[in-house]
């Protein structure tokens, strides 16, 4: 599930896409996904292209928050959390930094460990 996340991300250009393994430091999930866009219409479009992509493999969001907004969407889906920013909403949040206690690797570097 988390590849094919990564995936329709990479598909719609989303930037800096990162993975955090969280499953030795919280019950929230197993991982995050963090990822940027360019602007609201991208944010947007990269969270369309994960929800396609994931509920055609079946797989349906506990919860999707922020998708009015464009700034930073969240969608829950147990195992993995992705969260998707604009630019300046990324860095004032920075959540490597807040979840520096778990794994953090890039998009390219999970694909190898999965």
């Amino acid at each position: 599930m988390a590849l094919a996340a990564i995936a329709a991300l990479e598909d719609k250009k989303g930037e800096d896409i990162m993975v955090i393994d969280i499953s030795e430091v919280s019950v929230l999930a197993d991982y995050f996904i963090i990822a940027n866009g360019n602007n609201h219409n991208q944010v947007q479009a990269l969270i369309d292209s994960v929800g396609e992509k994931l509920a055609k493999m079946g797989y349906e969001p506990k919860n999707i928050e922020g998708y009015q907004t464009g700034n930073w969407i969240l969608m829950d889906y147990n195992d993995i959390i992705i969260h998707v920013f604009d630019k300046q909403n990324r860095l004032f949040y920075d959540l490597e930094r807040i979840w520096r206690d778990g794994k953090i690797l890039d998009a390219e570097a999970f694909g190898r460990e999965a």
